[in-house]
């Protein structure tokens, strides 16, 4: 199961193209609502999520997706859920996937010493020692950061070679044309 966080006040493509790519791929995932099942994001377009925060568990998960946006990055910092899966995510060595500004969450629990990493211009002094790339996707062992709105897709598309290997990948990026 993936995870993928949804706070108010979210980048609406990061986290909706991302969960597409991966529903193209039929990875089981399930976008997660912190503070309730609808959220409105940071360009004022409402979800519906497919669970509240509360509903989350832990059995069979493989990877914990937190996308970006302002206020939403911060909203998911201060989520007492998000911040217990990000912890179980690296206790227990599954994927962990963060886009924009919230590698900057990562960063602030010292979890990027020494990774190398991508995110949004201006949050690189928020990565906590990580080895900045500029990249559009990085991934550092079960690490996979992206830069920003822009590379959802190619996010979305890594998660998916992490997951399902690079052919996989290909063969859904090469549908998307």
């Amino acid at each position: 199961m993936i995870y993928l966080f949804i706070a108010p006040g979210f980048e609406e493509i990061e986290a909706l193209a991302t969960l597409d790519v991966l529903r193209r791929a039929e990875l089981e995932v399930q976008s997660v609502g912190v503070g309730g099942k609808t959220i409105t994001g940071a360009h004022g377009i409402t979800v519906a999520c497919d669970i509240a925060e509360s509903e989350a568990v832990t059995d069979g998960l493989e990877m914990v997706v937190l996308p970006g946006g302002m206020p939403g990055t911060l909203n998911l910092e201060k989520s007492q859920t998000v911040q217990r899966f990000i912890d179980w995510a690296v206790e227990h060595g599954l994927w962990l996937a963060a886009i924009c500004a919230a590698p900057s969450i990562l960063g602030h629990k010292g979890l990027l010493e020494g990774k190398r990493v991508t995110c949004f211009p201006g949050y690189e002094t928020q990565l906590g020692g990580a080895v900045h790339s500029g990249n559009r996707v990085e991934r550092d062992g079960r690490l996979i950061t992206g830069k920003g709105a822009g590379a959802a897709v190619l996010f979305g598309l890594k998660l998916v070679e992490c997951l399902l290997g690079k052919e996989r990948a290909d063969l859904l990026e090469a549908s998307l044309q």
